[in-house]
């Protein structure tokens, strides 16, 4: 990459702009901390804007569940059954051939009410090779969802599944489907995202949200700075979380970004961080010593007008007793 001598301005917040050269002198810094892994950021121009663009590793905050969608792109949507769509909705085999009405319902029946016997002759339907159907009615049975029916209806091979689990995105190897669509992601794993520096905080957040088919509004969310020190720095909308990672250094032992629950975590400022992390005796400790403090700067404060009053009122007292000179 070539890290040249620049003097434009690149945008990095609200009304907040820095030298296309810093940001290339943190930029190279960023780069050679990640050097051959896939985290390092890539620089181009585009109708004179600078742009950075690459993963940005976003760590899981979250203290409620999230809803995934318990449909993906891949799979057909069904309309919930009635007495007008049960067929309708039930008589597809897994190559899309039509099957006959009836058959399904005779299964579902023979199943759950006929006693087991290994020696009883095969029905129709056995014959006709819909023994995953078959298999699959107990779980039909027991969850009585209308999920449950699009599923015996679009039976699926082996290979097929593990065809469509291959498009799937998961969060820490937690795919969504219609038994676990609610979870929370462990506090702190890991994901990422490619984004570029033109993209504010809404939008990475959508394009977070969107990757994993989440549901949940975006403006339920925030992205925020956390410090090892305990710091903790909420992006605005107006912000540009990429350029803000940059600019925080590639460390994550330091600084990490986390999405999280807006309306359960404070900002804490620099200040507040320093001293979150002791024990309450020497907090205590440092009170105190602030309060002595202060009662000496106020008892200096006394003395200093004390004496600058009395030197006013004798100043008084001269003037009253000099007679007048016409």
């Amino acid at each position: 990459m070539d890290y040249t001598h620049q003097t434009a301005l690149v945008p990095c917040g609200q009304d907040k702009y820095m030298s296309k050269n810093e940001l290339l002198l943190h930029l190279k810094t960023y780069n050679l901390y990640y050097e051959g892994q896939n985290l390092q950021l890539r620089h181009r121009e585009e109708e004179d804007e600078f742009i950075v663009e690459g993963l940005l590793n976003i760590s899981w905050g979250l203290r409620r569940p999230i809803r995934l969608q318990m449909q993906d792109d891949h799979e057909r949507i069904r309309p919930p059954p009635s007495s007008s769509s049960w067929h309708s909705g039930c008589n597809l085999g897994a190559q899309g051939t039509t099957l006959k009405p009836l058959t399904m319902p005779t299964v579902q029946i023979s199943e759950v009410d006929a006693p087991t016997d290994t020696s009883e002759t095969p029905s129709p339907t056995d014959s006709r090779g819909l023994k995953p159907v078959q298999e699959d009615t107990p779980q039909l049975m027991r969850t009585r969802s209308d999920v449950g029916v699009r599923r015996r209806g679009n039976v699926r091979t082996s290979s097929d599944q593990r065809r469509i689990r291959r498009h799937r995105f998961s969060i820490n190897g937690h795919f969504y489907n219609h038994k676990t669509s609610v979870f929370t992601p462990a506090y702190g794993s890991v994901t990422n995202v490619r984004i570029n520096s033109t993209m504010t905080t809404p939008q990475v957040l959508k394009l977070l949200l969107n990757k994993f088919k989440i549901e949940n509004s975006a403006e339920e969310f925030a992205l925020y700075v956390v410090h090892t020190s305990g710091e903790k720095q909420k992006l605005k909308n107006s912000d540009y979380p990429l350029i803000a990672r940059i600019l925080q250094g590639p460390c994550e032992q330091v600084s990490k970004v986390f999405l999280m629950e807006k309306d359960q975590v404070e900002e804490v400022t620099y200040d507040v961080a320093q001293y979150i992390k002791f024990e309450m005796p020497v907090l205590k400790s440092f009170i105190q010593k602030l309060q002595e403090e202060e009662d000496r700067e106020v008892e200096k404060l006394m003395r200093k007008y004390t004496v600058l009053r009395l030197m006013i009122r004798q100043r008084l007292e001269e003037i009253a007793e000099t007679p007048e000179t016409i």
